[in-house]
């Protein structure tokens, strides 16, 4: 069973950055989409960054574009979003899943790709 363990939230000022980390287990990250979402109070669940395991492809939605870097460390089963300047309406609980590979908009077509979730983190971006 593929499980995935989410970590590194936590509280930072507007204009700060804040590093993400999602180890998936279970199996390789060469065998899904690994797309980072997140879910704002009162807000429907958005995907903000995906990566195809196997090559390292990557695809960003607009809000998050150009600040918003999704990576992965196969080695390590591991796949990080680093979050630069930061913004209060970034504040949201943040999740990662996996899901195959179904095409190449990784961020798009979620409910067709079978996901596993992780836990979410909290991410709290001070004015």
């Amino acid at each position: 069973e593929v499980q995935l363990q989410a970590s590194g939230g936590g509280l930072v000022q507007t204009g700060g950055s804040l590093r993400l980390s999602c180890v998936v287990s279970g199996s390789t990250l060469d065998d899904y989409v690994i797309g980072w979402f997140r879910q704002a109070p009162g807000k429907e669940r958005e995907a903000v960054s995906c990566i195809k395991g196997g090559d390292g492809s990557t695809d960003y939605p607009g809000s998050v574009k150009g600040r918003f870097t999704i990576s992965s460390d196969k080695n390590k089963s591991t796949v990080y979003l680093q979050m630069n300047s930061l913004k209060p309406e970034d504040t949201a609980v943040y999740y990662c899943a996996a899901g195959i590979d179904l095409t190449a908009f990784y961020c798009a077509d979620w409910e067709f790709r079978r996901p596993y979730w992780g836990q979410g983190t909290l991410v709290t971006v001070s004015s």
